[in-house]
């Protein structure tokens, strides 16, 4: 806490304005080489050091007081927070393997079956920013207890669903909870965890136990589905979140602004037609091809409406989206990175999936066991992040996590054939993991230290629709170029029916599916089709790797002023 002399004496220097209208003075100090910013009367650390005049001494004390909350209390609600993001990571995963056997069971048309695997992605794209408002607002936990509620409410209907309709109304309902669950938690660590050190380790594990939730799914799923029905995925969502729910009610200390100012429901609209506009847009990019007139109009549509939306922020006294973080190197850089991240790591590891259970043919379970090291290793990296910080520094830990993510892809591309090398790929798979725990843990609590503990709702959904949009942008993007290869690379052999060469071009998994159906010429079909694969994989992890690599000069630069530990400073009452 800054003596509140010190931050008088701080206040009557000579600084010069930078920024203004309706958010506080923002400030730089002339003759420093110290940032300095405020938000409504709140210290923000952006980079370097940051600090506020004070405005209203009723606006600078949120409903919970951290200093009271026991360590043993603090580390519990670490427990629920993580136990909860476990889940949802799970959740995320589970689908994928269910749908072959809820398609024999329901019969979905094509346009129902792209519904049903998209629906939950753009409910929980385009909530995450409102819900993070909401729970500033109404509180934290209350907004964690009723997305709880709702969350195994909607994993309850989506294992019973009767229909495909009841299915995509059950999966977006999950979204929406999913959107209410996931800024909540980091949200409520960001409150109660305000020693420096603590809550960088907090953050850690948090996104330590996410990246456990990516590689438990496909093995938790894989289990369930070769025992009992497709529903079972989603009903052990029941028991944890009855857990959740009644630890929560009991452990969660309460957290809220005292003065959060109108919801703005026309930004809030703004807002979620933007985001699932443009995530509509880029799933269907990858599907239908980028030039596709739904997906240039969807998409410009959303562009617009996104930037509307940017502009209304700007005029507002008490924005939904403070964008006027985004002019800040360290901000900015940290929410480019989680970016870049998952635009490359999405893509990337869909495709050692296809790889493992397509080209090498091995089951969903043996792939999900065969990729949980990684997971495993990116468990390691968040943990190890806050401890590599106290050396190395924040803009060297994240540096050096990109720098593994990247050549992780680089060994993903020099070990890809058509006969597997499990004990390289495995390499790969552990230094990718283990950078990804770098850079994202590191990135995350920068994010959310920047940000006042009065918004962390808010600002806990932004590193969350990074996370979202970026795995969106690389399924798009990077995709459709592995697929391109894929295409350009694929030689059918003679004798191959007119009216299959479409499926098998399509993609591997259509190609592998009509080569069991094509007799004598089946075998060649999908040796043919695993060596296009396998050439269009190496170079696309390359493409990945090289993108990365630049992002880890860019964060290396953009970090390097932002200290070791971001306090967490208040100002005095004036």
């Amino acid at each position: 806490m800054m003596p509140a002399s010190r931050f008088s004496s701080a206040v009557r220097s000579p600084w010069r304005t930078i920024v203004g209208s309706g958010c506080g003075p923002w400030v730089t100090e002339s003759d420093m080489a110290w940032t300095l910013t405020g938000c409504q009367g709140h210290w923000s650390v952006f980079g370097q050091r940051m600090v506020s005049a004070p405005q209203d001494a009723a606006d600078m004390n949120t409903s919970l007081t951290p200093d009271v909350i026991s360590n043993g209390r603090k580390w519990g609600t670490l427990v629920i927070a993580c136990l909860a993001v476990l889940l949802l990571a799970l959740d995320l995963t589970v689908l994928f393997l269910a749908i072959p056997k809820l398609t024999e069971d329901l019969a979905p048309s094509s346009t129902q079956l792209l519904w049903i695997s998209d629906i939950y992605g753009f409910a929980l794209a385009g909530f995450l920013i409102i819900m993070g408002n909401i729970g500033d607002r109404i509180g934290r936990k209350r907004l964690l207890l009723i997305g709880v509620v709702a969350f195994g409410v909607s994993s309850a209907l989506t294992a019973f669903a009767w229909s495909p309709e009841t299915l995509i109304a059950a999966r977006g309902l999950l979204g929406v909870a999913g959107a209410t669950i996931m800024p909540s938690t980091l949200s409520i660590i960001r409150n109660v965890f305000t020693d420096p050190k603590q809550r960088t380790t907090a953050v850690g594990i948090w996104g330590a136990m996410a990246a456990g939730g990516f590689s438990l799914g496909p093995v938790v799923g894989g289990v369930l589905l070769n025992n009992f029905w497709w529903g079972s995925v989603f009903l052990i969502n029941l028991p944890v979140m009855v857990v959740v729910f009644v630890a929560a009610l009991i452990v969660l200390p309460e957290s809220r602004n005292p003065r959060p100012g109108r919801l703005d429901l026309f930004s809030a609209l703004l807002s979620f037609v933007g985001v699932v506009s443009v995530t509509y847009a880029i799933k269907e990019g990858a599907r239908q091809g980028l030039g596709h007139t739904e997906v240039i109009v969807t998409g410009a549509g959303g562009l617009v409406l996104l930037v509307v939306f940017v502009v209304r922020q700007l005029q507002l006294t008490h924005p939904l989206l403070d964008v006027r973080l985004f002019r800040l190197p360290a901000f900015s850089a940290s929410v480019g990175t989680v970016v870049v991240l998952m635009f490359a790591s999405t893509t990337l590891m869909f495709g050692i999936a296809q790889y493992l259970q397509f080209v090498v043919g091995w089951s969903p379970l043996k792939s999900g066991l065969a990729g949980m090291p990684g997971g495993a290793a990116g468990m390691v990296g968040g943990v190890l992040a806050s401890l590599l910080v106290q050396w190395w520094g924040r803009a060297r830990v994240v540096a050096v996590g990109l720098i593994l993510v990247g050549a992780g892809f680089a060994v993903f591309a020099d070990a890809m054939s058509t006969t597997v090398n499990y004990p390289y790929l495995l390499v790969g798979m552990v230094v990718q993991g283990l950078g990804l725990g770098f850079a994202l843990a590191i990135t995350s609590d920068t994010m959310l230290a920047t940000v006042p503990r009065e918004r962390a709702g808010a600002g806990s959904a932004i590193s969350e629709t990074a996370q979202e949009l970026g795995g969106a942008f690389g399924i798009a993007i990077l995709g459709s170029v592995l697929t391109t290869i894929y295409q350009n690379k694929l030689v059918l052999p003679a004798g191959v029916p007119a009216e299959a060469a479409g499926p098998i071009r399509e993609s591997l998994g259509g190609a592998v599916s009509t080569a069991g159906q094509l007799g004598d010429v089946g075998p060649a079909v999908a040796s043919a089709a695993k060596q296009a694969f396998v050439g269009g994989f190496q170079t696309t992890s390359l493409v990945g790797a090289g993108l990365i690599t630049v992002m880890a000069l860019v964060a290396l630069i953009a970090l390097r002023k932002v200290p070791k530990e971001i306090p967490d400073l208040e100002p005095a009452p004036a």
